[in-house]
């Protein structure tokens, strides 16, 4: 057990690196808010996982983070938010928060009419992704649904902060794939909270196109939170995969400097 010394801090997980930029933004507007940052990435990617696999991923990691007393809990995920969240509310007494894609800011933002969610695999083909587009938009034709599985792991490997120029070609290839197929798309979600760490280089993909990054209107959504010290306790899981050295690099090369602690999420 780590002990507690925060004052009803903010949980923020997910599976990786990507939630660190709702982290930032959390100390952005809420400075003073204690936060518990757990980059789970022993269970990395949570986007090629069942619902039924998510929902008892989350089931361990509400368990987990509730030892801390929370004031809010953020599964900052697409993929679980959409898919399982619902579902596993009743698991804890602890005000969750998901994050969902800007689909209607999206749509007013659009000059053509034609928009997309880029997400990762399971996210993009649930039908609960569907659901939400039918209650968020009048024309569900007008929402294309893009797989951007590939893009998550140049993130997660940290490819994006050491290799720039592999990482353009890639994200070049993949937008171009895009536009080849949906060639009046001109605004596009960053579904994945790995995806916005890549919004420069979506955008010299393709200069003429909005990516919106929901990180804002997350924070905005958890309110006055807490206040405390603006402690951040970092909590790290790791696997033969993705090892915490590796985590510790990334954050270093985005001038993070967070001490970790090593945990394992039961």
């Amino acid at each position: 057990m780590i002990p507690n010394t925060l004052h009803q801090p903010i949980a923020v997980f997910d599976a990786g690196i990507g939630s660190y930029a709702i982290v930032a933004e959390i100390q952005r507007q809420l400075p003073n808010q204690d936060i518990i940052y757990l980059a789970d990435r022993a269970s990395f990617p949570y986007g090629d996982k069942s619902p039924d696999a998510l929902s008892l991923i989350m089931q361990k990691t509400l368990r987990f983070l509730e030892e801390f007393n929370p004031s809010a809990i953020v599964v900052a995920s697409n993929a679980p938010s959409i898919t399982v969240l619902e579902a596993i509310r009743p698991m804890t007494r602890t005000p969750l928060f998901g994050v969902f894609p800007p689909l209607k800011e999206a749509i007013s933002r659009s000059q053509s009419g034609k928009v997309g969610i880029m997400g990762v695999r399971a996210l993009v083909e649930s039908e609960m992704l569907r659901n939400f587009v039918s209650n968020n938009s009048t024309s569900v034709e007008n929402v294309a649904l893009l797989d951007a599985s590939s893009m998550v792991e140049l993130v997660e490997s940290g490819t994006f902060l050491f290799d720039p120029a592999r990482t353009q070609a890639k994200v070049q290839a993949f937008v171009e794939d895009i536009f080849k197929k949906a060639p009046t798309l001109d605004v596009l979600t960053l579904s994945s909270t790995h995806l916005p760490w890549l919004k420069p280089f979506f955008e010299r993909a393709r200069p003429q196109c909005h990516f919106l990054d929901p990180a804002e209107n997350i924070v905005a959504s958890l309110g006055e939170g807490t206040a405390g010290s603006g402690i951040v306790k970092t909590l790290v899981s790791e696997d033969e995969r993705y090892s915490v050295d590796d985590f510790h690099q990334m954050l270093f090369q985005l001038g993070v400097d967070l001490p970790l602690e090593v945990v394992e999420v039961t």
